[in-house]
């Protein structure tokens, strides 16, 4: 891991998205709460602020850090049709939250598919990634849009 012990704990939030594409009868279908295994969204926004939580776990050589905030939502767009799904993380800490919050996103849109597969198997998770930063030595990071 790299040595971030001399660097001081600064305030520090990062701002994932992804999308899951899938037919609009399935989106309708999720939208009326009509999928065989439940809760479709609150249980994939709920893997997702847990993944954030275990993101040190999960991908080799990242710190594990003290989350104080992770917000995950997840919106339908009929225009895809399907849902985007962003993840907001912050810490105070000596290094960043971008995994965390790219973990979320990811783990977010894996749990959506599972709990929707019954529906429909040919999703396709596209699109994840780092849309903002702010904090450290590297200083903020904003995505083109």
């Amino acid at each position: 891991m790299v040595d971030v012990s001399q660097k001081p704990a600064t305030l520090r939030e990062a701002i994932a998205e992804g999308c899951i594409h899938m037919s609009l009868t399935t989106l309708e279908a999720i939208e009326q709460g009509d999928s065989p295994k439940g809760d479709v969204l609150g249980t994939a926004r709920l893997a997702g602020i847990m993944a954030a939580k275990q993101t040190a776990s999960l991908i080799p050589l990242c710190h594990p850090l003290p989350l104080s905030k992770v917000q995950v939502t997840i919106e339908a767009e009929r225009s895809l049709p399907g849902y985007r799904i962003q993840a907001v993380v912050s810490t105070k800490a000596e290094t960043g939250v971008e995994m965390e919050a790219l973990t979320a996103v990811s783990v977010a849109a894996l749990t959506l598919y599972d709990m929707a597969k019954a529906l429909e198997k040919s999703m396709t998770i596209q699109a994840i990634r780092l849309l903002q930063k702010t904090g450290g030595k590297s200083g903020d990071y904003q995505a083109d849009l």
